[in-house]
């Protein structure tokens, strides 16, 4: 028995499509494109803007939100939901409803990382430990995201949504 078989047994029927290893590959390819978005906005926002860490996190967490949403939808999710206009936009609300759960923990881990327990690193007389942090608590909400992205936003294991759906409205 493979260790996938030994993992998928224990899981619920709703929670197993997700336990692909493409798909998870292509959300974090995804992911690593959204990371370096709110990086670079979080970087601007705080180094040229002269925005707080926090508010400049946040303005980055937005764009890579959006962001990944588009890539996930056309690349990693493309074969579940439904076509159209509506359709899109009801995910497009899903994605932000459910990632608010992942933006949550990200930003609880960022101000732990960089307010009670602030560090220093430099690199070229510039303090850049708030972009450390940032990657950090990127990657403590990355399964977060990827779960309920699948279950909620593109209803996957659900029995009512199979992959390659689509209703053929331009909603």
């Amino acid at each position: 028995m493979s260790f996938r078989q030994r993992l998928t047994r224990w899981l619920p029927e709703r929670v197993k499509p997700l336990v692909s290893g493409a798909q998870f590959g292509q959300f974090l390819s995804v992911g690593a494109i959204g990371a370096i978005a709110d990086t670079i906005v979080l970087a601007a926002a705080t180094l040229l803007v002269g925005v707080s860490e926090l508010w400049g996190k946040a303005a980055g967490i937005e764009v890579a939100v959006v962001l990944m949403f588009l890539l996930n939808e056309r690349w990693t999710f493309t074969s579940y939901g439904s076509g159209g206009w509506r359709p899109l936009l009801a995910r497009l609300g899903k994605s932000h409803l459910v990632r608010s759960g992942g933006v949550a923990v990200q930003l609880a881990a960022f101000w732990l990382l960089t307010s009670p327990y602030a560090m220093q690193v430099s690199i070229r007389g510039v303090d850049v430990w708030f972009l450390l942090a940032s990657l950090a608590s990127i990657g403590i909400a990355t399964v977060i995201n990827y779960v309920f992205e699948g279950l909620f936003t593109w209803d996957i294991g659900d029995s009512g949504s199979t992959a390659n759906e689509t209703s053929g409205s331009t909603d």
